[in-house]
């Protein structure tokens, strides 16, 4: 299986033009491969019992970090139905909304970062400690888990590979604002489509994976709080360290 295609460009000569989207089915088997050994390992563990979701509260998402996240997903959503769909097969007129969604999800992350910059960014920053944390089951984690992390931090590099590589390509086709420059040679370009069909493929992957953890019967308190902002005081000592992450009480 190639991980690259190519072309010749008007000099005859051989220059990379993208990655190779048979790479798409290796990226789903293998991912699914992943999530059901995860599901036979986890059938096998004991389990205590499931913290209540009732009782007092505590606030873990405010509704602009919720409002970013599902216009993210949204986004995200989209400009891989309209850039995967046309690849395999399934042709419609996609050009036009790829790229607007692709601006929202720029403009969305951009906020992001910028919002960050206010937050407490040490609740999200991987350190040596995580490694330690993640092999020792004893440990609870502060906000976020060492697992939570890393699916953070894969997620926003991947992400910021695709708008990256995207507004570089956006730049190369004709849009309300401007005509196509052309000012690309072919094997620059091509190594343009290359990071983004690779960082597109990692992304795939990580959401099958995300989508599966975010369904998995003990973690669905974290993506109600993706919903509606919250999760139980018992949930969160059940999970967290009270003395890494004191979060504020809601009704």
């Amino acid at each position: 299986m190639d991980i690259a295609t190519y072309k010749n460009d008007v000099w005859g000569q051989e220059v990379l033009r993208g990655v190779s989207w048979d790479l798409l089915w290796l990226v789903i088997v293998l991912a699914f491969v992943a999530i059901a050994l995860h599901a036979v390992y986890q059938a096998t563990q004991k389990r205590g019992d499931k913290p209540s979701s009732a009782g007092e509260r505590v606030s873990r998402h405010d509704a602009i970090d919720r409002a970013y996240h599902w216009i993210m997903a949204g986004s995200v959503f989209v400009l891989l139905v309209t850039g995967i769909f046309p690849i395999i097969g399934l042709e419609f007129a996609w050009l036009e909304i790829h790229w607007i969604a692709g601006i929202v999800l720029t403009v969305v992350v951009a906020f992001h970062i910028l919002r960050s910059l206010t937050q407490d960014l040490s609740s999200m920053a991987i350190g040596p400690g995580d490694l330690k944390e993640a092999l020792d089951g004893t440990t609870k984690p502060g906000k976020y888990s060492p697992a939570q992390k890393s699916m953070h931090a894969v997620v926003t590099i991947l992400t910021l590979l695709v708008i990256v590589s995207g507004l570089i390509m956006f730049l190369q086709i004709d849009t309300p604002w401007w005509e196509r420059s052309n000012s690309m040679s072919e094997a620059t370009l091509g190594l343009v489509f290359f990071i983004h069909g690779v960082s597109t493929l990692g992304l795939i992957g990580v959401i099958c994976l995300h989508i599966y953890f975010a369904l998995r019967p003990e973690k669905l308190f974290y993506t109600r709080s993706m919903i509606k902002g919250w999760i139980s005081k018992e949930e969160m000592t059940a999970n967290h360290d009270p003395q890494r992450w004191t979060p504020d009480e809601t009704t």
